[in-house]
């Protein structure tokens, strides 16, 4: 059995949008924060958290919602096509408020963003183990996770096009945000309409679920009570450890990774003296080898198992985070360390997301989304309030250290898991067995 690289890929343009308008997110807003209304670190920190505060709540609801939800187009497609929608028209009103320096229309822009964000992103993630049987899931998210990756470039690559340079911190910085939100727009209604066109996800979930029963890997019978609803079985002590373990090293790398992404752009205008189109060059770089990195690591988690490629790319990471700790002053080398991230950043995302739901079961792959990003979520709400006090009070020297502190915890947590690595498609015949063994 292979893996459909061409339904796959289409599968992941709901991940390509939701990048997009993250990375744009995580780069800008707290440019806007800091330079168009005069707002502290800190106190930017407890706003760069509130959508990880919105999310978790809503990822896990609308991720068991639309588990329950059954209709012409699907499970997952209404949610994706409606927040999508409504998160690419809510959020023009950002740059908006940063040119007439409004911060009522600023938090109205932000908070229906952030809120149509939140209800589609499980149903959008959650599309890929739907049409996927599990033994390939790790490729299938290799693909989804390049495709997030093409998103977040397309945003660092038109910055420095859409954005004027600015050479020092003291220098008034107000650009025009406008053009560049526009285009994160096109890009996210774009790929709502070619998925909308493309996708048929009840077919594709029939498929799949036909591939599965054929290869002898289908979950389990669906239990359901008196009244025909779904009774969810209980996880087993070992497995329900091993979740518990895989949840917390999620939480400790976002706590590392996230800080660094997230105040970069102020870190390079604060210690370096570059603008933002600079430090989405570094930025993209980055992304760059992650995207590059994905389908190898996709295909090496199948031979090697998706915790050592996970393992492997949490020291890498750690090891990067600390020597970028040593620059004072801008290098060519930093580069090199971010190509490094991002491939290890490959190796982590690739595999965390199908270990986690290798535990579901078909029924419930949306509240296991959920979990997912309710772990990584609680470290995004927790570490820009870290890193934004730690920045403001001891100086932005801290912020390497600090992200390479958690993603180091985070390898001595995932010593602990047991579970979630996929199982091998059984052979479809004796000689296809003789032939594994070559």
């Amino acid at each position: 059995m292979k893996l459909n690289y061409k339904r796959t890929f289409l599968v992941g343009l709901g991940f390509m949008a939701i990048c997009a308008f993250w990375q744009m997110y995580d780069h800008l807003i707290p440019l806007i924060l800091k330079y168009s209304f005069g707002i502290e670190d800190g106190v930017s920190g407890w706003v760069m958290a509130a959508d990880n505060v919105l999310a978790l709540f809503m990822l896990p609801l609308f991720g068991a919602l639309s588990d329950r939800t059954h209709t012409r187009l699907g499970r997952r497609m209404p949610f994706i096509v409606v927040g999508s929608m409504g998160a690419a028209l809510a959020m023009m009103l950002i740059p908006i408020s940063s040119q007439i320096r409004s911060l009522p229309l600023f938090v109205v822009g932000l908070g229906l963003a952030l809120f149509f964000m939140a209800t589609y992103r499980s149903p959008a993630v959650a599309l890929m183990p739907d049409v996927t049987v599990k033994p390939l899931r790790s490729k299938a998210n290799a693909v989804i996770n390049l495709m997030g990756s093409v998103g977040g470039m397309m945003i660092l690559g038109l910055t420095p096009i859409l954005l004027p340079k600015v050479q020092n911190s003291q220098a008034e910085y107000l650009p025009n945000y406008v053009p560049l939100f526009l285009a994160c727009m096109v890009i996210m209604l774009g790929s709502t309409v070619i998925l909308l066109l493309f996708v048929k996800e009840p077919k594709l979930v029939e498929q799949m679920q036909a591939d599965a029963k054929a290869w002898g890997i289908a979950d389990e019978p669906e239990q359901v009570n008196e009244k025909g609803q779904l009774v969810s079985l209980p996880m087993e002590a070992p497995v329900k450890r091993s979740m518990g373990f895989l949840l917390a090293s999620v939480a400790l790398w976002f706590m590392g990774y996230n800080a660094v992404t997230t105040a970069f752009s102020k870190y390079c205008v604060e210690r370096f003296g570059l603008g933002a189109g600079d430090s989405a060059m570094v930025l993209m770089i980055a992304t760059a080898a992650a995207t590059i990195s994905y389908i190898p690591v996709g295909n090496l988690a199948t031979k090697i198992g998706r915790k050592k490629c996970i393992m492997g790319g949490v020291v890498l990471l750690a090891v990067a985070f600390g020597l970028g700790s040593t620059f004072s002053t801008f290098s060519p080398l930093l580069y090199v360390l971010f190509v490094a991230a991002g491939i290890a950043w490959a190796a982590i995302n690739v595999n965390s997301y199908p270990m986690v739901v290798e535990m579901a079961r078909g029924a419930n792959v949306g509240k296991f989304t959920g979990y997912y990003y309710t772990a990584s979520m609680s470290a995004q709400i927790l570490t820009p309030i870290l890193s934004g006090y730690l920045l403001q009070y001891a100086g932005y020297a801290w912020l390497f250290p600090y992200g390479a502190l958690f993603v180091g915890l985070a390898f001595v947590t995932m010593l602990m898991v047991r579970h979630g690595d996929a199982k091998p498609l059984p052979p479809a015949s004796k000689l296809e067995a003789f032939d594994a063994m070559d």
